[in-house]
């Protein structure tokens, strides 16, 4: 039997054509991005959460020169938020980057560790996040659902 998986987003022409609450959050994800801590690689990622509760989180990617010590900006802030804000929801979520040697003019995706790791998040607040990717210019795509970033995930539910 043969089945299809489809994801639904919205693409925007520019962060402009956001609403204002969601262009703050990416203006401020943004402006965080100075706060990444990437020598070698000189991509800098940031992301900035809105809270059920109101409150703001930010994670931004955090390098080493044993490349696996390093940490997503993604897993930076659900980190903080699971220990500022326990189990409060995470009602959106803007991603954004700046590439120092080279293009920064189209969304960016979360990693395939942070795709887990939102969905995970996800299930344990039984709550939905809302994505924004966004570069620092260019198109805007906007997600419902982080599990839409991970078809078929696994999850709890698999180790029974």
């Amino acid at each position: 039997m043969e089945k299809q998986i489809n994801v639904n987003y919205v693409e925007l022409a520019s962060e402009n054509e956001l609403s204002s609450d969601d262009r703050a959050l990416l203006q401020y994800a943004k402006e965080m991005l100075e706060k990444a801590y990437a020598p070698y690689s000189n991509f800098l990622v940031s992301a900035a959460a809105q809270l059920q509760d109101g409150g703001i989180v930010v994670g931004t990617n955090q390098e080493n020169a044993s490349f696996p010590v390093c940490i997503c900006a993604e897993r930076v802030l659900l980190s903080t938020a699971s220990i500022l804000h326990t189990n409060v929801p995470i009602m959106t979520i803007a991603i954004t980057y700046q590439n120092i040697h080279g293009d920064s003019s189209k969304p960016i995706s979360p990693c395939g560790v942070c795709r887990q790791s939102l969905v995970e998040y996800e299930q344990r607040t039984d709550h939905k996040i809302r994505l924004i990717l966004a570069g620092a210019t260019g198109k805007v795509i906007i997600l419902e659902s982080a599990a839409d970033l991970l078809p078929l995930s696994f999850g709890s539910s698999d180790m029974l």
